[in-house]
């Protein structure tokens, strides 16, 4: 009897012991519950061009509802991630929903665009597509040039890049690119997503600034829907990638190519290699000394529940992924890729323990140990 007692003690230390361990990998950068916020979600994530790392999120007042008091939250890194700063607040409109931060760098000038959405606190998202809303989903435009340090008000550019029978609305929520080939170098792209007011159809499509972020103008829409919030690459051969989330019930990413730099975008495919539950995801081109052309991928590993948060990785431009990495085994949800510089990437995700929303976490990993075997 001793002897079983004894056990169970060791098993129960065990499984203390290796919890810890576990909890420990969790280095939240927005903990749910504090710094004013019952909640943080929709995590993004960019460098300026001095090197400062921003993280954004969306500081949720009294809930983990999508809608109410919303404000978009930001903490600075001047180390690449390993300390942050306090907490910024950079848009709060009151009880209304500021949210959806998407932000995208300028490299010749330095400036940041950080394109958002916008609707009244007490409109829910189905009024808003049922058209039984008080308003509708608006499309604003923050900058800094200062490295994320200060930030101008929130413009509207509604108009420019919503169409009039358009509803629901979303800017990312993930980074922007800026092109580095074809006729349209130093284009900023900001992928996004949308619902038509009569078929209620929801497509992923583009906006794009072709003067460094300071206006903003609508690009292509794909052909198909079932498909919203997406992320963008642009692959060593001029070709731009989108990857969407995805309502069919083969719970696969899908994917759409452009040749013409965000104009046009064509047929819908599935990726086989990349599963779902439904949820946002990011992905990056990585940069590296041997000048491999590596797309990272991170999502919930899962094709039933928000969990197992994971880093897939693609030598051969999003054909197939040769290797995943396991970030968080719990429960995760929304992630952005960051590229801290030629040796580290970083992810900064939404994850917990009982739920994905207990906190947005960063982790960072090194490149030479994505590509070992």
């Amino acid at each position: 009897m001793r002897l079983k007692i004894n056990s169970c003690k060791v098993i129960f230390f065990l499984l203390f012991f290796s919890f810890n361990i576990y909890s420990q990998n969790l280095n939240y950068i927005f903990k749910s519950g504090k710094e004013g916020y019952k909640c943080f979600r929709i995590p993004t994530i960019i460098k300026s061009k001095n090197g400062t790392v921003l993280a954004f999120a969306e500081g949720r007042k009294n809930s983990c509802s999508d809608n109410n008091d919303v404000d978009i939250v930001l903490k600075k890194s001047y180390d690449n991630g390993s300390t942050w700063s306090k907490l910024q607040v950079i848009w709060n409109d009151g009880k209304n929903t500021c949210g959806n931060p998407s932000p995208v760098l300028d490299n010749k000038s330095g400036r940041i665009s950080l394109l958002s959405t916008w609707n009244l606190g007490s409109d829910h998202e189905w009024e808003i597509i049922q058209q039984k809303s008080k308003d509708t989903r608006r499309v604003f435009l923050i900058h800094s040039i200062d490295n994320g340090e200060t930030w101008t008000k929130p413009k509207e550019i509604t108009k420019s890049v919503k169409k009039s029978n358009w509803t629901w609305y979303a800017t990312g929520p993930v980074n922007g690119i800026q092109l580095k080939k074809g006729k349209k170098k130093g284009r900023l792209i900001i992928p996004c997503d949308h619902i038509e007011s009569e078929s209620k159809k929801y497509f992923s499509h583009i906006i794009f600034s072709d003067n460094g972020g300071l206006d903003w103008e609508l690009g292509g829409s794909t052909m198909e829907d079932k498909v919203n919030e997406c992320t963008i690459i642009e692959l060593t051969n001029g070709k731009l990638v989108l990857n969407m989330r995805n309502y069919t019930d083969d719970r696969l990413r899908k994917v759409s190519v452009s040749k013409d730099q965000g104009k046009s975008w064509s047929k819908i495919y599935s990726d086989n290699f990349l599963i779902e539950p439904v949820c946002q995801a990011s992905m990056i081109s990585v940069k590296t000394p041997l000048k491999k052309e590596i797309i990272a991928f991170s999502n919930p590993n899962s094709k039933t529940n928000r969990e197992k948060m994971s880093i897939k990785l693609s030598l051969d431009k999003t054909k197939t992924w040769s290797k995943t990495i396991l970030l968080h085994s719990g429960p995760s949800a929304y992630s952005n890729l960051i590229q801290l510089n030629n040796k580290e990437i970083g992810c900064l995700f939404e994850g917990g323990y009982q739920s994905a929303y207990e906190g947005i976490a960063f982790k960072k990993l090194l490149i030479k140990d994505l590509l070992s075997n």
